[in-house]
């Protein structure tokens, strides 16, 4: 498990139309620009760290992505775990390279607090909660 230090100030210079940018971002998720711009390197340095992993706003705020998929990395670890850890047989089931979900699972070793963070969240919305969220979800039933 990875410990936390301590933050350190740092100082840096950015072009006017890059401060404007970055107070817009910070405004749109209700940081500061401090914090916006502490996410935003950070994320960079995962994006440079880890192969095939973005960055998206989605309905449960900021999450890492499978490069070019639709897929949350929490998500790709859901599945991998249904496949009992056959990250050949995820890959096949997807129709992707094997490095590309390996990349995720590498990712959620590394960010476990973030990735099991999500999955409990998914595990906890049921379907009065989604309808809430949703009002035109309806419930499928299947005839047996």
């Amino acid at each position: 498990m990875k410990r936390k230090t301590r933050s350190v100030v740092v100082s840096m210079r950015l072009s006017a139309e890059t401060w404007t940018r970055l107070k817009r971002i910070a405004h749109r998720h209700g940081w500061t620009p401090s914090d916006a711009s502490a996410r935003l390197v950070e994320e960079g340095l995962r994006r440079s760290e880890f192969a095939f992993i973005d960055f998206r706003d989605s309905a449960a705020g900021r999450q890492a992505y499978v490069l070019g998929s639709t897929l949350a990395v929490w998500e790709m670890a859901l599945l991998v775990r249904g496949y009992k850890s056959d990250v050949a047989a995820v890959a096949k089931h997807l129709r992707w390279p094997e490095a590309k979900v390996q990349a995720a699972v590498h990712y959620a070793e590394a960010f476990p607090e973030e990735i099991e963070g999500a999955l409990s969240e998914n595990t906890a919305a049921d379907f009065e909660a989604l309808k809430r969220m949703l009002p035109q979800a309806t419930e499928f039933v299947a005839k047996s």
